[in-house]
């Protein structure tokens, strides 16, 4: 799993069946603190109602985007699994 932070959202007018009825958000992967970017910015379908600014654990593996949101979903290959309330690093 992968902390992330929603950074924005994503519209597309002609689209795989499998994102029918779903939202597709922005994530950025982020360190321990929830703020210091690392790597590159990615898509992830949303299965939590997360929003813009939410910090979130994400999956970037198709097979749990499967287990999670069916089986009709192969093209998806990252789900944001949970809204994050707190980190705590010891």
């Amino acid at each position: 799993m992968i902390l992330c932070r929603v950074i924005g959202t994503s519209v597309a007018t002609v689209k795989h069946p499998c994102f029918d009825g779903r939202s597709v958000l922005i994530v950025q992967p982020v360190n321990g603190d929830g703020k210091t970017p690392l790597g590159k910015s990615f898509l992830s379908v949303d299965s939590v109602q997360a929003g813009v600014g939410d910090l979130v654990l994400c999956a970037r593996e198709g097979n749990t985007a499967r287990q999670i949101l069916g089986k009709d979903t192969d093209p998806l290959h990252s789900v944001i699994l949970g809204v994050v309330d707190e980190v705590t690093l010891s």
